[in-house]
């Protein structure tokens, strides 16, 4: 399993949930993560951002949005195949 950091800054004038997406996004574009391939369940990612749970919902759904990710309930959110 691949380990990626996503560190948050606090202080930044950007909201939280925007920078979690952006270093999720910036993790698959970098293929980090391929195809098909889960990322960190949202529990794993609250202990490791200390973000709210309501926070990285909403990341994951802006991810999902832009059909990067897929979410398969009880299984995970996983990176989407090539269109």
């Amino acid at each position: 399993m691949t380990i990626v950091e996503f560190e948050i800054d606090p202080h930044s004038k950007v909201p939280a949930y925007l920078q979690l997406a952006g270093r999720i996004r910036d993790a698959i574009t970098a293929g980090e993560y391929g195809p098909r391939q889960a990322i960190p369940s949202l529990t794993r990612l609250q202990q490791e951002t200390q973000l709210a749970m309501g926070t990285i919902q909403r990341a994951i759904q802006i991810l999902e949005d832009e059909g990067l990710v897929y979410t398969v309930p009880g299984r995970g959110t996983f990176v989407s195949p090539p269109a």
